[in-house]
């Protein structure tokens, strides 16, 4: 586990454990760097990456090994994932039905215009994870987009038609808090890779429908 000097309480409760757990302590440029440093102190062959408000449901992890040992030649996967609040009920059902919608028709290039892959769920072999360069630290809200993108230059994934993971909504998510800074990103990591008009106008035209959404189901954002 990688915690960046957090006061929360979370050192006192990493020092209660014992066992197999490896954690360090210590300030970082953010969320990429920490990442990354925790892949590099990683010993497995197979990584993925869990924020503290998240969680795997069970089994999840048995049916990843299981998917990696099928698919030898692939280099990273995800699933399905449920959207939850503070309390756990999982909420927004209809975005969760549509992401799973569009893995169903996986195809690259709709990963330019639309990130539809919840992270928690995303599981890459760790050498490809090397390969494709890590997070990229200078990125705040959409690192793990940038990396999608060029994971598929490598290989396109295996996709789980089942839930692997919550990811959970909370009034200081960045998800929801910053979605417009979110989004903006995204766009320009689009066209770090590619600058076809069509592509470029679908993208704009689903921050547009997405911004719409987020106002009715937060109004006052």
């Amino acid at each position: 586990m990688v915690d960046g000097g957090s006061t929360d309480g979370t050192v006192e409760i990493l020092r209660q454990c014992t066992g197999n757990i490896r954690w360090i302590t210590e300030r970082d440029s953010g969320q990429s760097e920490a990442v990354n440093k925790g892949v590099e102190m990683a010993k497995g062959t197979i990584i993925g990456w869990l924020n503290s408000d998240d969680l795997y449901v069970p089994g999840a992890l048995q049916k990843v090994m299981d998917q990696f040992i099928l698919n030898p030649d692939r280099v990273w996967l995800f699933g399905n994932s449920m959207i939850v609040n503070e309390s756990g009920q999982e909420i927004r059902k209809a975005i969760t039905w549509y992401k799973n919608l569009k893995s169903k028709r996986f195809y690259p290039d709709h990963l330019l215009y639309e990130n539809f892959i919840s992270q928690p769920s995303v599981f890459i072999r760790k050498d490809a994870f090397l390969q494709a360069g890590g997070l990229d630290t200078s990125l705040h809200y959409a690192m793990d987009y940038d990396l999608w993108l060029r994971l598929t230059r490598i290989s396109n994934p295996v996709v789980i038609y089942e839930p692997l993971s919550k990811f959970r909504i909370h009034k200081s998510s960045k998800s929801r808090k910053d979605h417009r800074a979110l989004f903006r990103e995204q766009y320009r990591i689009h066209k770090r890779y590619d600058n076809r008009y069509g592509y470029l106008l679908l993208h704009q035209l689903h921050i547009l429908a997405i911004c719409a959404i987020y106002k009715l189901i937060n109004p006052k954002t």
